[in-house]
């Protein structure tokens, strides 16, 4: 999918002049080409699948790896910056941090991706919720693993800036699948390394 930037700035000059402003005075003449190529780069995850980011990403390694059959090694990247924007107010979701687990099932991805995918994920009309159910398919599609658990916690605009105003307040989003959903003690296990 594409991101029609001319668009873009056509529709941010309306809305200046909606706002009653003059898009033609010196500060804003130039506010609807910034807005455009701003939102290319924050919504460029728009252009791309889970599919896609799965193969963009797919960075795996299986030489001298050993895995059990009833493997429970977890495999824990935390405190992965992101950030992304409420499909309902496109307002600001921020201070994300995102933290992915993964039992591995004879290969192990590449530690940067999983940041790469989180990121990319992220630049997507979104919700909290969203972001977790598409980084854990994107991640059981590469590792081949199902045992994969994501936890968000952010802050959203939607609520800190506008409507009930309540600028503390945390959002925690869990997504849990194979072995995280069924296994208590791997659960509370994760949990703890979680910490």
């Amino acid at each position: 999918m594409n991101i029609h930037k001319a668009e873009i700035e056509k529709h941010i000059r309306d809305i200046l002049i909606a706002l009653g402003e003059n898009p033609d005075r010196e500060g804003l003449k130039d506010t609807p080409t910034r807005v455009a190529n701003m939102y290319e780069e924050v919504f460029q995850g728009i252009r791309y699948t889970n599919d896609d980011i799965a193969d963009m990403f797919n960075k795996t390694f299986e030489d001298d790896l050993y895995v059990e059959q009833e493997n429970k090694d977890i495999v824990l990247m935390k405190d992965i910056d992101i950030f992304s924007h409420c499909e309902h107010h496109l307002a600001l979701m921020y201070n994300m941090k995102v933290a992915v687990a993964y039992i591995p099932n004879k290969k192990i991805i590449g530690l940067s991706k999983i940041a790469r995918i989180a990121d990319m994920v992220g630049r997507r009309l979104q919700l909290q919720e969203r972001i977790g159910t598409d980084i854990a398919e994107i991640m059981q599609k590469i590792t081949e693993s199902e045992d994969v658990a994501v936890i968000i916690e952010g802050e959203h605009g939607c609520m800190t800036t506008r409507g009930i105003k309540k600028t503390d307040v945390k959002t925690v989003t869990t997504t849990l699948r194979g072995k995280f959903k069924t296994d208590i003690l791997l659960n509370n296990r994760l949990m703890m390394m979680y910490k």
